[in-house]
């Protein structure tokens, strides 16, 4: 058994995502993970209260490797309707290469990301929360007229999933989808300009 005490949360999670990679979510136990770092299960405990605490973690480090790079486009500058189209399409590029690059792992993650309902919450929160920014920001430079960017935000999040959630991952190879993609934000780009009737 390797020292214990040289045992951290991040190795844990490594090791926790090739145990994933090895025998899935539903097989992946505690104990596998503890056997691939040469430590008791009650090391891994010590970090992790339960398996689904250590699931969590894992789909919550997944899914932020998706949201922290679309940070600097949400709170970056320049035109509000071009941020948005870049926001988009670099959420949508991501989690196609992911799919293209490592399906199986991709569906690992899924699976895993589809038990750990709260980290999957809070990742939604997370995206809908950027596009608000950008959406406010076009508000505030006379680009966008919508009286609440929250909704918006997440009205766009969920008007855009064909592109970027994996449940549409069958589709994301299909000609044409990203000509599809730029007519469905073309169109609600236009309607976050069009001013509400009086």
């Amino acid at each position: 058994m390797s020292d214990a005490t040289a045992l951290t949360a991040d190795r844990i999670l490594d090791t926790a995502e090739e145990v994933l990679r090895r025998y899935g979510p539903a097989k992946a136990t505690v104990l596998d993970v503890a056997r691939a770092l040469g430590v008791s299960h009650g090391s891994v405990y010590r970090h992790f209260a339960s398996k689904a605490s250590l699931r969590e973690a894992v789909a919550e480090r997944w899914l932020a490797r998706v949201s922290t790079p679309l940070i600097g486009v949400a709170t970056g500058s320049g035109p509000a309707p071009e941020r948005l189209r870049r926001w988009l399409a670099e959420l949508s590029g991501s989690k196609r290469r992911m799919a293209r690059e490592d399906p199986e792992l991709f569906d690992n993650f899924h699976q895993l990301a589809t038990l750990s309902e709260g980290a999957v919450a809070t990742h939604l929160e997370v995206l809908a929360g950027q596009l608000s920014v950008i959406v406010a920001d076009g508000v505030a430079a006379g680009e966008f007229s919508v009286s609440d960017p929250a909704l918006a935000g997440r009205a766009i999040l969920q008007a855009t999933a064909r592109f970027h959630h994996p449940a549409h991952r069958t589709e994301w190879t299909e000609p044409g989808l990203d000509d599809d993609m730029r007519a469905v934000v073309g169109l609600l780009i236009d309607g976050l300009r069009t001013r509400p009737a009086s």
